[in-house]
């Protein structure tokens, strides 16, 4: 497998780190030299180290775009365009319209495309699924996800795009529905024209979830807690651990009686996340299979995120309808 990684920053790191495993070939395109240097240090071939992606195009099989969400229609739409199928780190685009472009330009291409949902490929949500599919807390009543921490911000899209999103996502996937409404407050409280911190209520359906994303609170937290009708499931996907509490809620006489039956350290093991996602996204191509994680996905978790704004701009409840239909 021929591989162009677009995009050397924090996490383009990462991804080269784990390409240079899974292929056999890398080519690396960023417009810094000097991160076209440290490529070369990492171990790429320096005719393979381009400041132009596009002279990388006619050499390769796959493009991973990890570059700011600004950049994400443009330049997936020329790879595909030239006939190559690409991996685009969330959020799919900036904006639901250019998400709903890229799509149409995905079909009409025939090429294939994978979104950079992470969580999906975490072994703490391979164990959740597990549970759920297992029956360990009875029927899902709601759930919470909380993507927090003191941080410096991103600077191309607001906290909510770059991780809320993860749960919308997760949840979607979780509950093996699409979101019909969201209930939102929004803040920009660093004055920078995008947000900082944001409490969501998303449904699935007739299942709640709150998310909560922010730059404010100290340390650091992936965390979701998912409440069925005989206890819960207490997921740290930093920590890599999920807790089952089993409990309900019993009548007794007039009254209830919260009865507690224990808890269970959930086994939870696997590759590390980027890994598997970036292994399953060349696998896809080498046998020409759909992706786990589609255009059609990434246009739905851009598009919770625009109910969010409108939420809280408008000061109501905003349908996902509201959002697809305009």
């Amino acid at each position: 497998m021929r591989a162009l990684l677009i995009g050397l920053g924090r996490w383009g790191e990462q991804h080269l780190r784990v390409l240079r495993g899974l292929a056999a070939d890398i080519w690396v395109a960023d417009v810094s030299s000097d991160r076209l240097a440290w490529a070369v240090q990492q171990g790429v071939d320096a005719a393979h180290a381009v400041a132009d992606y596009r002279v990388a195009l006619g050499h390769v099989d796959a493009v991973d775009i990890v570059t700011p969400a600004d950049t994400h229609h443009a330049l997936a739409t020329e790879c595909l365009d030239a006939g190559r199928d690409c991996f685009v780190e969330k959020p799919f685009t900036l904006t639901v319209a250019e998400g709903r472009a890229l799509a149409g330009r995905v079909k009409r291409t025939g090429r294939l495309v994978q979104v950079g949902h992470i969580f999906r490929f975490h072994p703490v949500t391979e164990c959740l699924r597990a549970a759920l599919a297992a029956d360990r807390i009875g029927a899902v009543r709601y759930a919470t996800g909380r993507f927090a921490g003191f941080k410096r911000p991103r600077m191309d899209v607001g906290v909510t795009q770059t991780d809320g999103i993860h749960y919308f996502d997760l949840f979607a996937y979780l509950l093996g529905r699409d979101a019909t409404a969201a209930t939102a407050i929004v803040r920009d409280y660093l004055g920078r024209g995008m947000d900082d911190l944001s409490f969501t209520a998303v449904e699935y359906g007739p299942t709640p979830v709150v998310v909560e994303a922010g730059y404010f609170v100290p340390g650091t937290h992936r965390e979701c807690v998912i409440v069925g009708e005989r206890g819960s499931l207490v997921a740290d996907f930093g920590q890599s651990t999920v807790t089952a509490y089993a409990g309900e809620h019993r009548r007794r006489g007039n009254g209830w009686e919260a009865a507690e039956y224990g808890t269970e350290q959930l086994k939870v093991s696997g590759d590390e996340p980027l890994r598997r996602q970036l292994g399953a996204f060349l696998q896809c191509v080498a046998r020409r299979t759909p992706t786990p994680v589609d255009a059609t996905a990434g246009v739905r978790a851009l598009e919770v995120v625009e109910a969010a704004a409108r939420s809280s701009r408008l000061g109501r409840r905003v349908t996902l309808d509201e959002v697809r239909s305009s």
